[in-house]
């Protein structure tokens, strides 16, 4: 079993617990998702790019960063079980199909999107 099949089991077990299950449509769970990663950009509005990459360095940025990575990842856990996504697989495809389009050749060191290789 999967650490995320685990976590998984758990932020659903925390939902069931607080029936919150009603409120998790599909269209929901994708806006809370999209919300929450709003936040997590919202950690970086209006510093500079030392003041962001110092965000880990502090005790509280860091736990801010921590918690919004961790909101992040809990709401597509509830995104991928309600769609009935094997998250941990679909990931797995999704980085075959990014070597694919990204060859080591002509994406390495590069910026470039694929569409600009050919």
């Amino acid at each position: 079993m999967s650490s995320l099949t685990e976590l998984t089991r758990a932020v659903l077990a925390f939902r069931d617990a607080r029936a919150w299950a009603q409120f998790h449509d599909l269209r929901n769970l994708i806006v809370s998702l999209n919300l929450e990663a709003a936040e997590l950009l919202e950690l970086t509005q209006w510093k500079s790019d030392a003041e962001i990459a110092a965000l880990p360095d502090a005790p509280a940025t860091r736990e801010a960063l921590a918690d919004e990575c961790a909101d992040v990842l809990l709401y597509l856990l509830l995104v991928a079980e309600k769609a009935g996504i094997d998250l941990e697989q679909a990931a797995k495809d999704k980085l075959r199909k990014n070597a694919e389009k990204y060859p080591v050749a002509q994406a390495y060191g590069s910026r470039r999107k694929y569409t600009e290789y050919r």
